[in-house]
């Protein structure tokens, strides 16, 4: 795969040797208060670029500057985990009575959130087949607040024709959100697609080496206010010694995204050819309808994808996962490290069906 502008925008971004005395890495700030030295710089200090610690330091400001270049983004605002992310914006674009549309394939905690918390607050909330593009508009109702996308899809790795949604929703008004996690924000730019908010979990690629929570929400200009609203009023932040390996997994993520397109593809294919898979969830895998999507839309696929097998026990499946020595068991993804664990899709949708012979991993 070809350098990009990208490799380039990694290693520099967020970076400002001149300001911290020619040091290449922005300094760890270890900051709650933040004193100022007249009572008129106090009463103003809503003004100040930095004016309390939970509103963010030096650190913090070079990773959300960092993302927002990868991302293409109006602004950052940086979160303690992938979750609390995607809750921040669910929440942001939420009243009574209003409707949100949510794909069928979303991370299972995101389906939870909606169908729990957002469902106290009296939001409906409709989950939609990841195939349904632009058709989406006939799912629109006046009381519509929100579409919210994954691409691919958790578990089942669908493909969305995220374009045509995007537009769908602009011409109604509108706002949409994607969790971009599998692209760690190198291999896809919804913000360039007309999508409004992109969220990552950094804890995965951005990160890297499997030791840090944080999430990261990417704003466009039209959904700047309700969220930082939200975000301010949850009093969400992240820790400086968080941000501070972030932003060295940052600097890597470009030759590492590399290796997990070319070490999955390649373990994909292998499990393709094998006589006891069923079949392989790969975006850049067949030639359906996902992978005519990632093709159009993406410039590279990350390491996640998930398999089915033929037959399926409880006992096999055991012995199998217990046996590995190169793959460990564990949540999380996006670190340097194999993972392999069991998946239960048709636990975790209910507009689409899912069926397998045997049982699905990822």
């Amino acid at each position: 795969m070809a350098a990009t502008q990208d490799d380039t925008l990694l290693v520099h971004s967020g970076k400002n040797p001149a300001a911290n005395h020619g040091a290449i890495n922005p300094p760890v700030y270890h900051a709650s208060t933040l004193l100022f030295p007249t009572v008129d710089e106090f009463l103003n200090r809503h003004s100040a670029e930095f004016r309390y610690g939970r509103r963010g330091t030096p650190t913090s400001k070079a990773l959300e500057n960092a993302i927002a270049d990868l991302e293409r983004a109006e602004s950052v605002i940086l979160t303690p985990s992938g979750k609390s992310a995607n809750a921040t914006v669910l929440s942001a674009f939420a009243e009574p009575n209003a409707h949100y549309l949510v794909v069928d394939t979303a991370y299972k905690p995101t389906r939870d959130f909606c169908t729990s918390r957002l469902a106290q607050m009296n939001v409906e909330t409709t989950f939609y087949d990841p195939h349904i593009g632009a058709d989406i508009a006939d799912l629109i109702r006046p009381t519509t607040r929100l579409i919210w996308m994954e691409s691919p899809g958790s578990q089942t790795f669908e493909v969305q024709d995220v374009p045509a949604i995007a537009k769908a929703a602009r011409t109604r008004g509108i706002p949409t959100a994607i969790d971009n996690t599998w692209s760690g924000g190198f291999f896809f730019k919804p913000l360039d697609h007309g999508v409004d908010v992109s969220v990552q979990s950094v804890t995965k690629y951005i990160g890297g080496h499997s030791d840090l929570m944080m999430g990261a929400i990417c704003l466009g200009p039209r959904s700047i206010d309700p969220v930082q609203n939200c975000a301010g009023q949850f009093g969400l932040c992240a820790g400086p010694n968080d941000v501070y390996l972030a932003l060295r997994g940052f600097r890597t993520l470009a030759v590492r995204m590399r290796q997990h397109h070319t070490s999955g593809i390649a373990v994909a294919h292998w499990l393709a050819r094998h006589p006891l898979v069923e079949r392989v969830m790969h975006p850049a895998l067949g030639n359906g309808n996902s992978n005519a999507l990632w093709r159009r839309d993406f410039t590279g696929a990350s390491g996640l994808f998930g398999f089915a097998m033929k037959k399926h026990s409880q006992e096999k499946t055991t012995t199998f996962l217990e046996s590995l020595r190169y793959y460990g068991m564990g949540s999380s993804w996006g670190g340097y490290e194999s993972l392999l664990i069991p998946t239960f899709p048709a636990k975790a949708r209910t507009s689409t069906n899912w069926s397998t012979n045997g049982q699905c991993f990822r």
